[in-house]
């Protein structure tokens, strides 16, 4: 299989690991889900690239301020199921591109979605940035 290049925005399938399952001792995440790549850097010394996603949930947020709902028509537009939907902004996810959890779509064989619209990307970015400055990302190091 042929991986796309990991452009920020783009909603891709991952086997994403939260934090309280790291924290628990877990290394493998228990369920492929829509992600959202945040940031793809390149890195200079291995010649790949870094990148940063987020998880996209059905489980509405316990702090409205560490999620953002996914608009019923963007969720129609990445083919994902009419299920109310949030982008978490405090669980991050970091690995090398192609990473070992991404996955294909059931009945496809691709990995990707498809993009974010851009203003719900900015606004997941700025997000994830205040949280960071606010000390409130929970990152996991998938590599």
């Amino acid at each position: 299989m042929t991986f796309p290049a990991p452009l920020p925005g783009l909603v891709i399938r991952y086997a994403f690991l939260w934090s309280g399952e790291a924290a628990s001792g877990a290394t493998e995440g228990r369920k492929d889900r829509p992600c959202a790549i945040v940031v793809a850097a390149p890195r200079s010394e291995t010649g790949g690239t870094r990148v940063v996603v987020v998880p996209i949930t059905h489980t509405a947020p316990d702090d409205p301020g560490t999620s953002i709902p996914i608009p019923a028509q963007v969720r129609v537009d990445l083919g994902l199921d009419t299920a109310p939907s949030w982008v978490r902004l405090d669980e991050l996810n970091v690995f090398a591109w192609p990473g070992y959890d991404l996955r294909t779509i059931p009945g496809t064989e691709t990995i990707v979605y498809g993009p974010l619209p851009k203003p719900l990307f900015e606004r997941i970015r700025t997000g994830v940035i205040a949280l960071d400055r606010a000390r409130r990302v929970k990152p996991v190091n998938r590599d």
